[in-house]
């Protein structure tokens, strides 16, 4: 069993909570927009972190992480990127690593809006944890955790405060 931490879009900001939030993962996801590397250092004080570059990361961000993370978690396939789209309205390149990769779970930044939705289609679980930045439209910093053992996803919890 693995306890999941996710955020994206920090937009150069280390939310304090992120370290109580996450100081039981046993890893963090990154989906983008970190906007410099300190970030990155920091989350892997608490556990080790995968992470995909967003489109507000500059060659500092993209020199370390790639565009596109495609990994097994669990019983999990994961792909992981910046702008995705969501279900139903995929980005052409996101559509068609969905067809040939076939994951299970996909998890998404970019829109700073959280979202978590069964994609029956492509029988994928779609996870955006909205924005954990102070940075953008939203009103709320969200970013969110959960369990994997084997195939089940469970214990999904959501952390969220006004910016």
């Amino acid at each position: 069993m693995k306890k999941i931490g996710i955020l994206s879009d920090s937009h150069g900001y280390t939310n304090p909570d992120l370290f109580e939030f996450f100081k039981d993962c046993s890893e963090i996801w990154h989906a983008g927009d970190m906007c410099n590397d300190e970030i990155l250092y920091e989350l892997e004080t608490i556990a080790p972190v995968k992470a995909v570059y967003g489109n507000c990361d500059g060659w500092d961000i993209r020199d370390h992480v790639p565009k596109y993370q495609i990994f097994d978690c669990e019983q999990h396939k994961v792909l992981m990127a910046h702008i995705v789209g969501k279900p139903g309205h995929y980005e052409p390149d996101i559509l068609q690593l969905i067809q040939t990769e076939k994951p299970t779970l996909l998890v998404a930044g970019h829109s700073h809006i959280l979202r978590v939705i069964r994609d029956p289609k492509y029988n994928l679980l779609y996870i955006n944890p909205g924005a954990a930045g102070k940075y953008g439209f939203h009103q709320l910093m969200t970013f969110v955790r959960f369990d994997v053992d084997g195939n089940e996803i469970s214990n999904f919890e959501i952390h969220q405060e006004e910016k």
